[in-house]
């Protein structure tokens, strides 16, 4: 149920240990990933009636992504933000969803910042 009001469910700061990077040793030692993402849906009836059969439950989310981080090994984190997306589709359909993915220290000399991606699938 997409939301006409722009009621969104988010979750912050989900840390993540994943084999990921284009480096050889990003892969074999893995390192920490956060992730950021908002699943669009009605919250007026959760609102309402506080039946969590109303709303999406997050901790379905966070559960199936911290699965995802512990078995994928791949290159970027456009292709591990898809497999993201491909795992929330499976658990709320094709939902309004947006997410933000860090990798928290990446292996450039110098440089201490955040690498990211920020992605949208369904209008998110």
């Amino acid at each position: 149920m997409t939301p006409a009001s722009g009621d969104r469910i988010v979750v912050r700061g989900l840390r993540l240990w994943a084999h990921v990077g284009v480096l050889e040793h990003e892969r074999q030692l893995g390192q920490w990933f956060e992730l950021d993402l908002s699943l669009a849906w009605d919250l007026a009836a959760a609102g309402a009636t506080d039946q969590l059969e109303h709303s999406l439950d997050y901790s379905l989310a966070i559960t199936a992504l911290q699965r995802l981080a512990g078995e994928l090994r791949c290159l970027t984190l456009e292709h591990f933000a898809e497999r993201s997306f491909d795992v929330l589709e499976r658990l709320y359909g094709p939902v309004p969803m947006r997410l933000e993915l860090r990798k928290c220290r990446a292996p450039v000399p110098g440089f201490t910042g955040v690498v990211a991606v920020q992605r949208s699938r369904h209008g998110g």
